[in-house]
C-alpha cells in the first residue's frame, strides 16, 4: 500500500511542476513585452496567449511523426532523447527570449515555485473575497463616511477647513484609524489646531502597532525631526519610513528614494531609487490632466530676501484696471493665472472663464481656445461639454491659435465627441508643435513613441519630448524618464531617469503643502511653517530645505528654544540643500564651516564650497569671499593678485558688490603699501613692535597729552588788544575820521561804489585814511586801511577810497543812500 501511496505523491509533484514551469515561462515573456510596448498585461491577454500556446503545441503534437514502441524500447534512453528533442522544439520560440540560465533555475528551485504558487493562490482567493466590505459594522460605515467628506473638503481650497476637522473628530470618535492619523498630522503641523508633540507621537505609536502606515510615516518624521519626546534617531526613522513605504504611502516612497539617492543613513544605490521614485511618479502621471494641474510656486525665502521684487497682487490689480477697461490682453492674462492658479490668487476656472469670454467676444483667438479648454475637461463650477469645446477649438484653430490646434487634435486622437482619426491628430499636433506650444509637442511624442497612428521612432519622440520638457510639462518628464530607465531609443541611464522621475514625484498635489507653508510664513505664523517644511525637506524637496534651514538660521522658530540645537539643524538642512545645486546653500554651508556653526571650523571645507557655487552657478557672493580667503591666506595660498582677480569678477557679475568690492580693493591697495614700505629703507618702522608693546602704556599717555595740547592750543579764546578812542583829525577832503574796531571783519565795498573808488585812486591825493564802510541801514562796519600813491591800484585799496569818498555826505546819519 505504500509504494502506490509514494507514487502518486511523486506523480503529483511532477505535474504540479510542470505547471510552475509554464506559468514562469509566460511571466517573463509578458514582462518583456510590456517593457518594449510601454503596456502591462492584463488577466485576459495572458489567458489569450496561454490558450494560443497550446493550440500551437497540440498542432506540433499532431503534426509530429508517430513513435515507434519497438526502437524506444530496444535502444535504452532514447525516450528521453526523444522527450528533450521534443521539448526543444515545443519551446524553441520561446527561448528566442528567456535566456538558459533561466530553465536552470526554474528546474532546480521546484520547492521555491510551490511556495509561490500557493501565495499566489491566496491573493486571488483574497481579492475575490468581497466579505471585508461586507463585514463592516453601520459605526465603520458612517465613519469611513464622515472621513471621505472631511478628505474632500480639505482638498478644496476654498471650503471650510473647521467643518472638516469637525467630521474627522466625529469619525476617529468611531476609532477610525486613518481619521486618527489625519488629526494627528493636524495637531503635528499645526493645520488648523494648535501644536501638540506628544499627542501626536501617542497617537502615531498606538495606530503604528495597529499596522497604519501613516503612522510609521509620522514616526519616522518625529525621529529625523527630534520633537514629540523623540530624541533625534537616523535608523530609526529608516526603519518606519520602510514600514510606510511598503505600504505604498506616497511621501515615504519618496523619503526612501531620497535617501537611496544621496545615500543618507544608507548606501547609495541608484537602482533602488529608481524604484521608490518610479512607482511615484507613475502615481503623478495618472493624474495629470489636459490643464496640466495646478502651478505651484517654489518660493525660496532667501532670494526673495536679497530681491524682493514686485508683489504679485501689485500687477494683478494693475491687470484688472486695465481688463476693467476693456484691454483684451489684459483679460487674457488674468484668465491664465486664474486657470492655472498663482503664487498670491488661487485657481479658480468660474473667473478664468468670464475673462476668457470677454476676450472670446473680443475676436481674441486665445480666448475661443482656453474656453475649448474648459469645457473639455471641466472642473466643479463648469461642466464638460465636448461639443462646446470643439466648437471654440475650432473658432481657435481657424484663426492660426496653436491651443486650438492642439485641443482638436487631442479630440480627434482620444475620440472625444468626434470619430477617432490618428491622422487628423497628427496634422493637428504637428502644426501646434511647430509654433512651439507645448501640448502639441507633447502628443506628438507620444505618438512617436507608442506608434499611434505613425510608424514607431524613438528619436523623433525624445525630440518632442525634450522640446516639452523646456515648458515644464509633467507628462513630458516622465516620458523620459521610461525610455532613460528602459534604454528606449539611447543608452540606459539610471541617473538620468531618476532625476527625471524625481521631478514628476516632486509636481504632484502634495506639494501644494510649499504654499501653505508659504502663506503660514507670510502671516508670521513662524512655527507652522517651519514644520511644514520640515516635513517636506525629508521627502527631498530641495525648497523646503533650504527655507527650513533659513528660518533656523534667523532665529525665529521656537520650536527647540535652543540656539545650538537650531544651528546644528540648520547646518543639515543646508548640507543637503547644497547637496542638490542650489549656490545660496552652498555659500551659506560654507559660512558655516567658516564660523563654525554647528560643526567645527574648516577653512578648506569652506573654500572649496565657494569655489564650486563660484564656478558652476557664478554666484557673487561666493566670489567674494573666496578673494577674502586669498587675501588672508585662509584655507588656501596667500595670493593677493588672484584675491584683485576675485573682487573685481565679484563686481561684474553683481552690480550690487560694487561698493564693498571697491572697500576691499582700497583695503587691499594700503596692505600693499605697507607692503612696499618693508622692503624699503624704512622698513626698521615695523621692528619697533617689542619696545613699543613693552612700554605701550608711556607712550600712550604721551600721545594723549599730546593731543590734549593741541586741542587745548587750537581752542583757546582769542582776545582783542583795548585802543584808545582818536579825536577827529581834518582830512583833505573834509572826511570825518571815526574810531576803528580791528576785530571786525570787511566786507566786499557794494558795486555801486566802484566808479567813485576809481576816482579817488586816480587823485592820489590821500596818503592815510580811516574809512567807513556802511552795508545796511542797521548795522556799520568799519576797518583801518592805508592807502598809498602806490598801492592806488589794487582792488583793495579802491574799495576802500571809494568808500571813504561816499561816506562824507552821510556821516552825520550812519546811513547810505540809495542813489549811491
Amino acid at each position: 500500500m505504500r509504494l502506490p501511496s509514494m507514487m502518486s505523491i511523486l506523480l503529483l509533484l511532477l505535474v504540479q511542476s510542470s505547471q510552475l514551469l509554464r506559468a514562469e515561462l509566460q511571466g517573463p515573456l509578458s514582462e518583456i513585452a510590456s517593457a518594449t510596448a510601454m503596456n502591462e498585461p492584463t488577466e485576459s491577454h495572458s489567458q489569450t496567449n496561454t490558450e494560443a500556446d497550446e493550440i500551437t503545441t497540440a498542432e506540433k503534437d499532431a503534426k509530429a511523426p508517430p513513435i515507434d514502441p519497438s526502437s524506444s524500447a530496444t535502444a535504452p534512453g532514447s525516450n528521453d532523447r526523444k522527450a528533450s528533442k521534443l521539448k526543444d522544439t515545443e519551446f524553441a520560440p520561446r527561448t528566442k527570449v528567456m535566456p538558459a540560465a533561466l530553465f536552470e533555475r526554474l528546474w532546480n528551485d521546484s520547492l521555491m515555485k510551490q511556495q509561490k504558487l500557493k501565495a499566489q493562490i491566496e491573493l486571488i482567493e483574497a481579492r475575490t473575497t468581497p466579505a471585508a466590505v461586507a463585514d463592516l459594522t453601520p459605526e465603520q460605515m458612517e465613519a469611513q463616511g464622515l472621513y471621505e467628506n472631511a478628505m474632500e473638503m480639505l482638498a478644496k481650497p476654498r471650503s471650510d477647513k473647521r467643518v472638516a476637522l469637525t467630521l474627522l473628530r466625529k469619525a476617529a470618535a468611531f476609532n477610525h484609524p486613518k481619521a486618527r492619523a489625519e488629526l494627528a498630522w493636524s495637531v503635528l503641523l499645526g493645520h488648523w489646531m494648535p501644536f501638540d508633540f506628544h499627542h501626536a507621537a501617542d497617537e502615531f505609536e498606538s495606530l503604528a502597532n495597529e499596522g497604519v502606515h501613516e503612522a510609521h510615516l509620522g514616526l519616522g518624521f518625529l525621529y529625523s525631526a527630534g520633537v514629540g519626546g523623540k530624541n533625534v534617531s537616523q535608523p530609526l526613522a529608516l526603519l518606519h519610513y520602510t514600514l510606510a513605504a511598503l505600504g505604498d504611502n506616497t511621501l515615504a516612497q519618496m523619503a526612501m528614494g531620497y535617501r537611496y539617492l544621496y545615500g543618507i543613513n544608507v548606501p547609495t544605490s541608484c537602482e533602488k531609487s529608481l524604484i521608490q521614485y518610479k512607482r511615484v511618479a507613475k502615481k503623478v502621471a495618472s493624474k495629470i490632466t489636459f490643464a496640466n494641474g495646478p502651478v505651484v510656486h517654489r518660493v525660496r525665502l532667501l532670494d526673495e530676501l536679497e530681491n524682493p521684487g514686485s508683489h504679485e497682487t501689485e500687477i494683478v490689480d494693475y491687470y484688472q484696471l486695465l481688463a476693467d477697461k476693456g484691454d483684451v490682453q489684459s483679460q487674457v492674462g488674468l484668465g491664465q493665472l486664474y486657470y492655472q492658479g498663482g503664487k498670491a490668487i488661487q485657481q479658480d476656472h468660474q473667473k478664468a472663464l468670464e475673462y476668457f469670454t470677454l476676450a472670446a467676444n473680443a475676436g481674441n483667438a486665445i480666448g475661443f481656445a482656453f474656453l475649448g479648454k474648459l469645457y473639455l475637461e471641466g472642473s466643479e463650477q463648469i461642466k464638460a461639454d465636448n461639443e462646446t469645446a470643439f466648437k471654440y477649438f475650432s473658432k481657435a484653430s481657424e484663426m492660426g491659435d496653436p491651443v486650438g490646434q492642439s485641443g482638436l487634435g487631442l479630440m480627434y486622437l482620444k475620440g472625444l465627441g468626434v470619430p477617432k482619426d490618428s491622422i487628423k491628430a497628427l496634422s493637428y499636433f504637428t502644426q501646434a508643435a511647430d509654433q512651439g506650444w507645448v501640448d502639441g509637442q507633447l502628443q506628438l511624442g507620444t505618438m512617436y513613441f507608442t506608434g499611434n497612428g505613425v510608424k514607431t521612432d524613438y528619436k523623433l519622440a525624445l525630440k518632442y519630448f525634450n522640446l516639452a520638457t523646456q515648458s515644464g510639462h509633467v507628462l513630458a518628464y516622465y516620458n523620459l524618464g521610461i525610455m532613460h530607465a528602459y534604454g528606449m531609443g539611447m543608452l540606459r541611464s539610471c541617473p538620468a531617469a531618476v532625476e527625471f522621475f524625481k521631478n514628476v514625484a516632486e509636481r504632484g498635489r502634495w506639494s501644494s503643502r510649499l504654499m501653505h507653508a508659504y502663506s503660514d510664513y507670510k502671516q508670521n505664523r513662524i512655527d507652522e511653517a517651519y514644520m511644514q517644511y520640515s516635513l517636506m525637506a525629508e521627502v527631498g524637496y530641495e525648497v523646503a530645505q533650504s527655507n527650513a534651514a533659513f528660518l533656523l538660521d534667523r532665529e525665529e522658530v521656537h520650536v527647540f528654544n535652543d540656539r545650538h540645537e537650531d544651528l546644528i539643524r540648520a547646518f543639515y538642512y543646508w548640507k543637503r540643500a547644497a547637496g542638490q545645486g542650489y549656490s545660496a546653500a552652498q555659500v551659506k554651508l560654507g559660512d558655516y564651516y567658516y564660523y563654525g556653526w554647528g560643526t567645527k571650523t574648516d577653512f578648506e571645507t569652506a573654500a572649496a564650497l565657494y569655489r564650486k557655487a563660484s564656478d558652476q552657478q557664478y554666484n557673487a557672493q561666493a566670489m567674494f569671499n573666496l578673494g577674502y580667503m586669498h587675501e588672508q591666506g585662509l584655507g588656501m595660498k596667500k595670493d593677493w593678485h588672484l584675491a584683485k582677480r576675485l573682487y573685481d569678477l565679484a563686481a561684474e557679475t553683481n552690480s550690487d558688490a560694487k561698493v564693498p568690492v571697491a572697500i576691499a580693493l582700497f583695503k587691499l591697495q594700503m596692505l600693499a603699501k605697507i607692503e612696499s614700505i618693508k622692503q624699503s629703507p624704512y622698513r626698521f618702522i615695523f621692528y619697533m613692535d617689542e619696545n613699543i608693546a613693552a612700554n605701550w602704556d608711556l607712550y600712550m599717555i604721551t600721545v594723549l597729552t599730546l593731543l590734549l595740547g593741541i586741542i587745548m592750543y587750537t581752542r583757546r579764546p582769542f582776545q582783542q588788544p583795548d585802543q584808545p578812542a582818536q579825536a577827529p583829525q581834518p582830512l583833505g577832503n573834509d572826511i570825518a575820521a571815526v574810531p576803528v574796531n580791528t576785530a571786525q571783519a570787511v566786507p566786499l565795498a557794494p558795486v555801486g561804489a566802484t566808479a567813485t573808488a576809481a576816482a579817488a585812486s586816480a587823485s592820489g591825493s590821500s596818503t592815510g585814511a580811516t574809512v567807513v564802510t556802511e552795508v545796511s541801514s542797521t548795522s556799520i562796519t568799519t576797518t583801518t586801511a592805508t592807502v598809498s600813491s602806490s598801492e592806488s591800484s589794487s582792488p583793495t585799496n579802491t574799495a576802500s577810497s571809494s568808500s571813504a569818498g561816499t561816506s562824507s555826505s552821510s556821516s552825520s546819519s550812519n546811513t547810505l543812500d540809495p542813489t549811491d
